[in-house]
């Protein structure tokens, strides 16, 4: 016995609920991430059964299937023996399967026996592990690394060599003052190699740049929660904010070249409100409109044209009870739905609960049947039917689903009205649904109900034999008439795939709906354009012509001006520019997916990605949950391999999402189970905006300076080492203190990298958001190409070798103390190490762009922190210490005159090249970014939002020109007006004046 809001242990067959019509309802967040209530059914001969005394006495078997995944398929079968007679079998199906992890709501009790225990349960069965994802900086770093390593090496390589080359002399390799020993001469020449070759490896090894990896993950890890504070990305509506659950994709924001994104739930607002609804022709809308006012004190649901007649309220009456009886919608009287308090003013209305949205907006905007057979809702079938007895005896079926599903079924009714109503309603961006009918006999329905049986009786094959009398019941209908729900587009989504499509982002809208449906959504959030030309790749042109010839005729099209088509015009910058967008639905995709015996499918995936690469824009309708993650994948494995990202609010949307590169779940309506399956989650699709432009581009810069900067300073803090062993006799002699080698990357330059790296802002986050073309700067890994890391890995020899041979040159033979005394190696080594710590935290100073005190602290904070650990380990005799070989040398150094000027000018002599490059290059050939940059120092605070970035290209752009007039604001109540252009046709949608 499980008690409401209890959640079930394990598989249990549903046996009996304290409802008296055998049903209780159900909530599986847990496992499939709807929220909606589900109604489960009762086995038809122990509904009856309400105490434990009466379960007890039940004496049945049940045969069911092995257990299996799939949380929306059970085959079983149920034999219930009576006292003398033969056992009565009755059919299992999912509805009478309750679930491990789903929560029973609204129903006092219910009686269950458990099916699948354990393991065994669906519930345990799809645990699976997410795919490891890495990003590209990830994999970046992995291969510099490699390189690093083969450098290492190649010096011990080199210097093992040179030793035994240096060695060969006698005079070199036993010299009077060291003679070696009778074993040290018989010790074997390649073992001693080996020896050698290991001691130059552990001497280099800190070229690796092993504390980078920690440090990394402490900017990764720390920097995710700038995410998760962001105010402007908190959502006072349902009070969300953005939720961080994996930190290791960060800066894979700011690499994004796709984005896959559902419509329902994700572009709208999953949030559905009847319209109208068109009855033989007849359009009735929930309000009357008079002299073009909405007088919304009138109640019911009036026509907006001519009276039907007689034989049309028949068809009235029949039309509404069709909405009344095929749904799945529950009614509940509680002042409480799963914790949700109502009006205390409404106490006493209804709340209706039902698993489809649609459904509820039906029913709320309407207001004795005998139920005999349920014909379920399938995304296959796309439609839904009930068989009902009225209390005069006749026998309806009912039918509601998809115009596709409806019309080839149809045999009579205003056929032609009410398509070109649906056609128009679509047009709109309404989700609509057709009604239809037919009255049966009781032989029709006799055989009916026989097929049904036979059917859910069968163990093997059970959902095909379903189909397949679903197929014979559902014929023959007489058209009744259609309906038009409203899922309004959410808050400022134009605006966010507007800005996307301009930082060279490609937007792809993966939908279920038909394809009117989304190609008007898709015109609504910018995504097809006045200009856009639209192309087709659909099962009605593929029925016309040969899938080879249609998708050849489209490579046409698009390849005859890609000539022409800039990358602008691609993201969608140029509106002059003819630009494609396509349309493919699931039907068509399965066409091009699926394996031909010829072996051509895999030219029709590239044929087919040559077009859609050419496409601004891509609209993929009516797509199955998995053809959306075929989608993904699909993209990501082409031949650029580019950087994807999927975002949807609902359980249909997990697979792609956890295809793609980075996955985002939006916070909705539709459960959490996309939000956990997700890297991240959003209250809103208009926060992907700033999560890209602003975050993205943020995380990526920072954690690329990190990366090539650990490289570059330990290049610059090892190379001197490699060239201090020519002049040791290759002896494996260290230039640095052991403290100086310990502490270089643990303490003296790693707090203001890391800091760096968590609050460096090269440009402003406003101008990031004013200007989203500035994200193609840091593109396709940008700042961690090889030219990139080259140059900074020259530019650490470079220091280095400055480093070695200006302190090497300038104390040469020459005296550098007051007294006469010449500087040994030790301080010869802290010289060099002082200069080498100075300039790779003043190369970051350089670097940095965005300063506050926390960066003044950091950076001069380490400086001062290396001077005076010096003046410690060299002031002081400690007496743990077997030696004291730095005793003094840091205070004699200072106390040289020509030691200052030297730090100095060798300070000087490394910076000088990289100073050099940055200003040639930004006067020379500066990037966008840099641009921005160079007009913010002019004008800081008179750069407008509408200031387009062309004229900060211009040469006559100065700062007088940013003292101008700002421009004016569009009035907040000006007119607008939305042109829909959808096969040849022009629609403009005003909207209303009155609010």
């Amino acid at each position: 016995m499980v008690k409401e809001d209890e959640t079930f242990p394990c598989d249990l067959i549903f046996l009996s609920s304290s409802r008296e019509d055998g049903t209780c309802f159900v909530t599986t967040a847990s496992l499939d991430g709807e929220s909606s209530h589900k109604t489960h059914y009762a086995v038809q001969d122990t509904k009856a059964f309400h105490s434990e005394e009466e379960i007890d006495a039940l004496h049945a078997t049940i045969e069911c299937e092995q257990p299996q995944p799939d949380l929306y398929k059970f085959v079983g079968r149920i034999n219930i023996y009576h006292d003398s007679n033969e056992p009565t079998a009755r059919p299992l199906g999912s509805e009478n399967l309750l679930l491990r992890g789903a929560t029973l709501k609204n129903t006092e009790k219910i009686f269950g026996v458990a099916i699948y225990t354990g393991m065994e349960t669906k519930m345990a069965l799809n645990y699976q592990s997410k795919s490891q994802k890495r990003s590209a900086v990830e994999k970046s770093m992995n291969v510099f690394l490699i390189v690093y390593l083969c450098i290492l090496i190649s010096k011990a390589l080199i210097n093992t060599v040179l030793k035994h080359v240096w060695q060969s002399k006698d005079y070199r390799d036993e010299p009077w003052y060291n003679w070696k020993t009778e074993p040290e001469r018989k010790r074997n020449v390649f073992l001693q190699a080996f020896t050698d070759f290991l001691a130059f490896m552990v001497l280099f090894n800190y070229i690796i740049p092993v504390s980078m990896y920690v440090t990394v993950e402490m900017q990764k890890f720390l920097g995710s929660y700038f995410l998760t504070w962001d105010e402007e990305m908190f959502d006072e509506e349902t009070s969300e904010g953005p939720l961080v659950n994996t930190s290791d994709l960060n800066e894979e924001l700011g690499q994004i070249e796709y984005v896959f994104t559902d419509k329902t739930g994700t572009l709208t607002e999953n949030n559905m409100a009847f319209v109208e609804c068109c009855i033989e022709g007849h359009v009735y809308i929930p309000h009357v409109i008079c002299n073009g006012q909405i007088l919304h004190d009138c109640t019911g649901i009036d026509m907006i044209d001519s009276s039907p007649g007689t034989s049309g309220k028949e068809r009235e009456e029949l039309f509404f009870r069709a909405l009344c009886l095929c749904h799945t919608v529950q009614v509940k009287d509680d002042d409480n739905v799963d914790g949700l308090k109502k009006n205390e003013h409404s106490r006493k209305s209804r709340i209706y609960i039902s698993s489809s949205p649609d459904e509820v907006a039906l029913v709320e905007g309407i207001q004795k049947f005998e139920l005999l057979e349920v014909l379920s809702f399938d995304s296959v079938r796309r439609r839904m039917s009930v068989i009902v007895k009225s209390s005069t005896g006749d026998i309806f079926l009912f039918c509601k689903g998809a115009d596709s599903s409806i019309f080839p079924r149809v045999k009579e009714g205003k056929i032609d009205q009410i398509r070109s109503r649906v056609e128009r309603n679509a047009v709109e961006g309404l989700r609509t649904l057709c009604v239809a009918y037919k009255k049966l006999t009781a032989e029709e329905y006799s055989n009916a109900q026989k097929l049904l049986q036979n059917a859910k009786l069968a163990l093997q094959d059970r959902e095909k034999k379903l189909a397949e009398a679903y197929e014979k019941i559902e014929r023959d209908f007489i058209l009744l008439g259609a309906t038009a729900v409203e899922d309004r587009l959410q808050e400022k989504a134009a605006d966010t795939i507007e800005a996307l499509q301009k930082a060279g982002i490609k937007v792809w809208v993966l939908t279920g709906d038909k394809m009117e449906t989304a190609a008007a959504t898709c015109y609504a959030c910018k995504l097809f354009r006045r200009n856009t030309q639209i192309l087709e790749l659909t099962t009605k042109k593929i029925e016309e012509h040969s899938l080879h010839d249609v998708l050849f005729d489209l490579s046409k099209t698009v390849l005859r001006h890609s000539g022409s088509l800039t990358s602008d015009s691609l993201s969608g910058l140029s509106t002059d520019m003819q630009d494609y967008g396509l349309i493919i639905d699931g039907a068509a995709l399965s066409l091009i997916m699926k394996p031909r015996q010829d072996g051509s499918s895999a030219n029709y995936r590239e044929l087919f990605l040559e077009i859609c690469r050419n496409c601004s824009a891509v609209l993929c309708c009516r797509m199955a949950p998995l053809q959306k993650a075929q989608i993904v994948k699909l993209i990501k494995l082409s031949k650029e391999h580019p950087i994807t990202l999927a975002i949807g609010d609902g359980a249909n949307d997990v697979s792609m999402i956890l295809e793609a590169h980075v996955g985002i779940g939006i916070i909705g309506k539709e459960g959490r189970q996309a939000a956990r399956n997700s890297d991240y989650a959003i209250p809103k699709f208009k926060h992907l905006k700033k999560m890209l432009l602003v975050h993205g581009h943020f995380y990526y810069v920072r954690i690329s300076e990190l990366v090539q900067y650990f490289f570059y300073k330990n290049v610059c803090f090892i190379f001197p080492q490699f060239l201090y062993q020519f002049f040791c006799g290759f002896s494996q002699q260290p230039l640095y203190d052991t403290a100086y080698l310990t502490l270089y990357n643990i303490s003296f330059t790693s707090l203001p990298i890391l800091l760096y790296s968590l609050m460096e802002q090269h440009v402003s986050a406003d101008t990031l958001k004013k200007e989203p073309s500035l994200y193609r700067d840091v593109a396709k890994n940008a700042l961690l190409r090889w030219r990139a890391f080259i140059y900074w890995t020259f530019l650490g020899v470079f220091d280095a070798v400055v480093f070695f041979f200006g302190a090497y040159f300038l104390f040469d033979n020459t005296v550098v103390t007051s007294n006469g005394q010449m500087f040994g190696n030790w301080t010869f080594g802290t010289l060099v190490f002082t200069v080498l710590v100075f300039t790779v935290t003043l190369k970051l100073a350089l670097d940095t762009h965005y300063w506050t005190w926390i960066n003044h602290f950091m950076i001069w904070g380490s400086l001062l922190f290396y001077i005076v650990f010096s003046l410690l380990w060299g002031g002081i005799i400690w007496p743990f210490l077997n030696y004291q070989r730095m005793y003094y040398v840091f205070m004699q150094m200072l106390s040289s005159g020509p030691a200052w000027l030297g730090i100095i000018l060798l300070i000087t002599v490394s910076l000088l090249p990289d100073v050099l490059k940055k200003v040639l290059c930004r006067q020379l050939w500066p990037t966008a970014t840099e641009r921005i940059q160079n007009a913010s120092r002019h004008c800081q605070d008179h750069i407008s939002e509408f200031t387009p970035l062309a004229c900060l290209k211009s040469p006559r752009y100065r700062s007088n020109d940013c003292s101008s007039s700002p421009a004016r604001r569009s009035n907040s109540h000006s007119k607008k007006m939305m042109f829909t252009h959808w096969r040849g046709i022009d629609y403009s949608v005003l909207p209303s004046v009155f609010g």
